[in-house]
Order: structure tokens, then sequence, then C-alpha cells
């Protein structure tokens, strides 16, 4: 039987210092079932009134949702208008209760002091995409997945104009499949040779997050 699928939103907050772009990441209580102690943008699941009285309106319903939660974890109001499209990520099922199908947006930082709800949300800081994710290679921070991967497609360009200047035709849809090779966990998506068969080992393209022991590696042909 499939799990439930959870339409959910998070967003990607950037402020630019000097020549320097820096994104908003806040740290999950270690107690949450959902990503403990893992550091993520600020985000979660949509709310009946996200919807706004249109039922129907499900891409509307994601940039609400996103906005306000912006609001609740970190006490920043984010303009609606402002978000920007980055990705979208389903989780692979694999009989859990729930999974969240998350949309992924990326706007502005707006003006104001970071204050977290010291419930859900016990830490933040503004870093680079490069520092988390030497952050994570240190072992000082956890991430999930889709974090890893947002993290390491925003290190390639640090340029704020670019990150934000995106046009939504160019969102990316990930379907995640899991498989295992060997130590490592591997997370398939599309493009790569193993992903209709959940076969890791399959000849061919490689488009696929290896999740080791130790260490994590995008490899995108």
């Amino acid at each position: 039987m499939s799990s439930e699928l959870i339409p959910a939103a998070t967003v990607i907050l950037v402020r630019a210092r000097a020549a320097i772009s820096e994104i908003l990441m806040v740290r999950r209580d270690s107690r949450l079932a959902f990503a403990g102690g893992a550091w993520v943008f600020p985000g979660g699941r949509i709310d009946p009134e996200d919807y706004a009285g249109q039922p129907g309106d499900l891409a509307g319903a994601e940039r609400r949702a996103a906005a306000r939660e912006a609001s609740e974890e970190v006490g920043l109001a984010v303009d609606v208008g402002s978000l920007v499209r980055w990705s979208h990520w389903t989780p692979p099922d694999h009989g859990q209760s729930h999974r969240f199908s998350t949309a992924f947006f990326i706007a502005p930082a707006p003006s104001g002091e970071v204050v977290v709800d010291d419930g859900e949300i016990r830490e933040h800081r503004w870093v680079t995409p490069s520092t988390a994710l030497e952050l994570r290679s240190a072992g000082e921070i956890e991430l999930t997945p889709p974090t890893f991967i947002t993290l390491f497609q925003l290190a390639q360009d640090p340029s704020l104009h670019t990150w934000l200047g995106r046009g939504e035709s160019e969102v990316e849809r990930f379907n995640t499949v899991i498989a295992a090779d060997g130590d490592s966990m591997v997370a398939l998506y599309h493009g790569d040779a193993g992903y209709e068969t959940a076969d890791p080992a399959a000849e061919g393209a490689r488009h696929r997050l290896v999740m080791g022991p130790t260490d994590w590696r995008y490899v995108r042909d």
C-alpha cells in the first residue's frame, strides 16, 4: 500500500553581504520524527488555509505555505510575489506513514531579525552553500538529500542575480528511487541508467546521490 503523499513547501532565503551571497538555514529539533536534527531551509506542510478558499490551487497554496512557514519558523515576512520556484522533490515510497512532496522556492531575504520559534526550529545560521557542504563533510551538520543537492546546485554559481533570475520553466522535479550499493545508499534520479530498475550498477548515464558512511557525492553526467 502506498503511503500518503503530503504537499509541502520550503524557501531558500538569500541575502547579500558585500560580494558574498548567503542563505538562511535552520536546525530542526532532534526529537522530531521527520529530519530531526537536520539543517534545512524554512518550510513545512501545506495547511488548509494556504489554499485561500481555492481548493484546487495547489500552486498558489505552495507559495503561501512557503511564506507562512518563514514567518512562523524564523520571524521573517516574505513577499509571496518574490518567490521563484527552484525545484520539486518527492521521496520514495517505502511504506512510511506519510511522505512530503515538497516545492522548493528561492527568494531574497526580507529585512528584519531572524527569530526562530524554538519549537520545531532550534538554531539558525547564514552561510554560503559551499560552506554548508564543507560543514556536512566535516561531520558538523546533518543534511537531507534534497538539501544537499540544492546546496550543491547553488554552489556552482554563487551569483545572487543568477539564483533569483531563473525562469520557472526551468523547474526540475526529483522523484527519488533508493538503492543499496555496498556500504553506500544511492538516491537515483531521472536520467540515471539505473533509475527505472533501481539498479545502481546499470551501465550508462549517471544522475545520483551516493551516500557513503562518511562522504556524499552528487554525480550527474
